[in-house]
């Protein structure tokens, strides 16, 4: 299950004691995009637990399954920091069949070329700023870094799928998982195909 700026440029205020060539600059938060780690699992639950819990009643992985994850595959995970606060994350695992099942929720296949995406959530603060964008793209193009990966797959509500959709994701059909009297969108990346797409494509076009 899956959810979804810019800061002005603050100009330097000039100080009267302070001559311009010493005056302290001003500068936008400084941003890092790292792999989360058990640290993290706090600040991790409470902003899915805030993004999730007044839409659906509950979240994709409680506070045990946030911790289980990020100790077996930290490498599949993502977190936005600015100024060393969390302001938005993803949490991955891999899987090895075609489709989720229930098992997917839970399980982490070490063998498996698909990326199950659990969540991507933003803190409550930093929303509507296209921040869920930007880190799903960046953890895309991380993906193709990773040589075991073919594709990436997630399930969201209905309403999400034009917010994917316009990340690359296609349309694979109703999930078989539900969660209460929720329904989902199974949903896919292919990682691997696009990176081979487009290297055909060079080498096509330097006539190779």
């Amino acid at each position: 299950m899956s959810l979804v700026g810019a800061l002005p440029f603050l100009k330097p205020r000039l100080s009267p004691s302070v001559s311009p060539g010493r005056q302290r600059r001003h500068t936008l938060p400084a941003s890092e995009f790292r792999p989360l780690n058990t640290q993290d699992a706090i600040s991790v639950f409470e902003i899915e637990k805030e993004a999730f819990i007044s839409v659906s009643g509950d979240c994709p992985l409680h506070l045990d399954e946030v911790r289980h994850f990020l100790t077996l595959c930290p490498e599949l995970s993502m977190g936005w920091f600015e100024e060393g606060r969390l302001v938005a994350f993803i949490i991955g695992s891999q899987w090895d069949q075609d489709r989720l099942t229930l098992d997917a929720l839970s399980l982490h296949k070490p063998k498996g070329s698909t990326v199950h995406i659990h969540v991507l959530a933003v803190h409550r603060t930093f929303r509507q700023q296209g921040k869920g964008p930007i880190l799903m793209w960046r953890y895309l193009q991380y993906l193709r870094c990773l040589p075991y990966v073919r594709r990436a797959v997630l399930m969201c509500e209905d309403f999400l799928v034009p917010f994917y959709q316009k990340s690359g994701f296609k349309v694979q059909g109703r999930c078989s998982i539900t969660v209460a009297s929720l329904t989902f969108t199974e949903m896919q990346y292919p990682v691997r195909g696009h990176a081979l797409m487009r290297r055909n494509s060079e080498l096509h076009a330097n006539g190779c």
